[in-house]
């Protein structure tokens, strides 16, 4: 009875690769269009082709510009536009002229214009601008770089994803492209091919030329790939074809493979890239990947046993116990690990498998499967019908969900299961005691891990102290950094007391570590205290303690320690 939900955030791979290859134009955060309040309803789409129709003739007639790179300016920058008719007094009648007039006597920053029109997001545009010039003949590269790469036939309004991932692209005389364009034809591919080729990987339009070699052997591959194993066949003949299955294609090298080494590989499962939308084919790698292995091993699993990708790796129900026995775990091995780990026990979904068996420290021994033919047991295992169906789970879920905030709770539900608590009594346990929307969570549980804990080691605190995630990522990142750095304590001695990270940092685990070091660098405490018994002891008991070890301590102690950190911290 899983609690449904969306898989917890990738954590690995698959947000790079959404932010590198799925940020077309049509995907881009849309900003709030300036309000035309000053024009009646009806007379606006009149006004705003207008408004476009004048913008043309500016760049064209008054700053020269040849008339189709002056129309794809004045037609594409749908923003920049209504932010200059929204400053213009309308008038019926004679609103062309006052647009007229207004240019005259107000100069646009036309490099705002040029860039919105090549397919950069309004809201990236202002870092982009140069703090002196608003002329494009100002700084004619850009405009002229543009200008040979649509005469190829480049999409005027896809420039921009040239321009935001290979900016020195736009630094390039004209020549010297077309020159690199005609060098990539000669491969054997058509321009429009080339096109996309580019688009997915803008690079090649960038590098210097000693790194050449470097996009031949990418070329190589791309030639194996679609001329010699006829991928080519399958696409349409478009740029958009072209840039989406070069995206696709794109992903293995992100992940790690080295350029002219996977082009035969590819080309022998070419249906990888026909089969599955780049969103999907990522969100599957994605999954690998949060296995915590080699990028590039994944990349390789993926195009060696392209099958793999056909497997429910969302939605399907398993059992822990049963799905480790179907993968070969031994016995020992099992009833080892139901008894460790009791929190990981009963049913999950299969979508956080990844992180089921990184709690375990299981995660190489399952993929070392995957890899050595072990792969077709992802998809043939199925559940049985009652196998670990935990009844106590079941009579607290249905409380949540007859609660007054029952998406709050589930929503924490699904963090703890998308880190791998299965559904059983101690998970609902360490439920009732975590604070905070299932985002927050997430963020902590990250803060944690990037700051050096081990997955599994971080897991099994959250079963002794779960309380240590109510607190602000950023007070979490300050502890951690402190004793790991600062006072060089070991997973294994933060783990043996979690709970340390729910005291004060300023006035309790600092002065307190500190004070500890002192003491044994001072030859005044024979003992090495463990991290329990200086954070956690009473103030009193500490008093104490301390005055025992040497009459000269409490003095230091207050002088020094408590007083300095005290200061520090007001």
């Amino acid at each position: 009875m899983i609690a449904r939900s969306k898989t917890p955030t990738l954590q690995f791979l698959y947000v790079t690769l959404k932010h590198a290859f799925f940020s077309t134009n049509t995907q881009q955060k849309v900003p709030n269009l300036p309000t035309l309040s000053k024009i009646p309803a009806k007379y606006r789409p009149q006004a705003i082709l207008q408004a476009q129709e004048v913008l043309t003739d500016y760049f064209h007639n008054t700053r020269s510009l040849p008339f189709t790179f002056a129309e794809y300016i004045g037609k594409n920058s749908r923003f920049s536009l209504l932010g200059l008719v929204s400053k213009v007094p309308f008038s019926r009648n004679l609103f062309p002229n006052s647009i007229q007039r207004f240019l005259r006597y107000h100069p646009i920053n036309e490099f705002e214009f040029f860039f919105e029109s090549i397919g950069v997001n309004h809201v990236e545009i202002s870092p982009m601008l140069h703090l002196n010039k608003c002329f494009l003949c100002e700084d004619s590269k850009v405009f002229n770089a543009a200008c040979a790469l649509a005469c190829f036939g480049f999409p005027w309004n896809k420039l921009g994803i040239l321009f935001k991932r290979e900016v020195s692209i736009f630094s390039k005389e004209p020549c010297e492209l077309k020159e690199r364009l005609s060098h990539f034809e000669r491969y054997g591919f058509c321009s429009i091919a080339v096109i996309g080729i580019c688009l997915a990987f803008p690079h090649v339009l960038g590098e210097r030329s000693d790194f050449l070699d470097e996009i031949d052997m990418l070329f190589d591959d791309l030639k194996r790939v679609f001329l010699d194993f006829n991928l080519a066949s399958c696409v349409e003949g478009n740029v958009d074809s072209w840039f989406e299955i070069c995206r696709k294609i794109a992903i293995f090298y992100e992940l790690g493979c080295e350029k002219g080494k996977i082009g035969e590989l590819m080309g022998r499962n070419k249906s990888i890239f026909v089969d599955y939308s780049e969103e999907l084919l990522a969100q599957k790698i994605g999954f690998f990947c949060r296995l915590d292995v080699r990028k590039e091993e994944v990349a390789l699993l993926v195009l060696s046993k392209p099958e793999i990708l056909s497997f429910d790796l969302e939605v399907r129900v398993i059992s822990t116990v049963g799905f480790l026995k179907h993968f070969g775990l031994g016995v020992n091995k099992l009833k080892l690990t139901a008894q460790t780990y009791q929190y990981i026990m009963g049913r999950n979904r299969i979508a956080n498998v990844p992180h089921i068996l990184r709690s375990l420290d299981l995660s190489e021994w399952f993929f070392d499967r995957l890899k050595n033919g072990g792969h077709g047991l992802l998809g043939s295992y199925v559940i049985g019908s009652v196998e670990e169906f935990d009844e106590d789970y079941a009579e607290h879920l249905q409380k949540i969900q007859a609660s007054r905030t029952p998406v709050y709770t589930l929503r924490k539900l699904d963090f703890l299961h998308g880190i791998g608590f299965g559904e059983n009594k101690l998970t609902m346990k360490v439920l009732s005691k975590l604070h905070g929307p299932g985002v927050e969570l997430q963020e902590r549980f990250d803060c944690l891990l990037n700051g050096g804990v081990n997955f599994s080691t971080l897991c099994k605190m959250l079963t002794v102290a779960p309380k240590i995630l109510n607190q602000k990522a950023e007070i979490l990142e300050q502890k951690i950094k402190f004793l790991f750095q600062d006072m060089g304590l070991s997973q294994e001695e933060l783990c043996a007391f979690p709970a340390c990270l729910c005291y004060d940092l300023e006035k309790r685990i600092i002065p307190r570590c500190q004070f500890h070091r002192w003491l044994r660098e001072q030859d005044w405490c024979p003992y090495e205290y463990s991290l329990a018994s200086i954070v956690a002891t009473s103030d009193k008991m500490f008093m104490a303690r301390i005055t025992d070890i040497h009459p000269d301590a409490p003095k230091k102690w207050f002088n020094s320690f408590l007083k300095e950190n005290h200061s520090t911290s007001c």
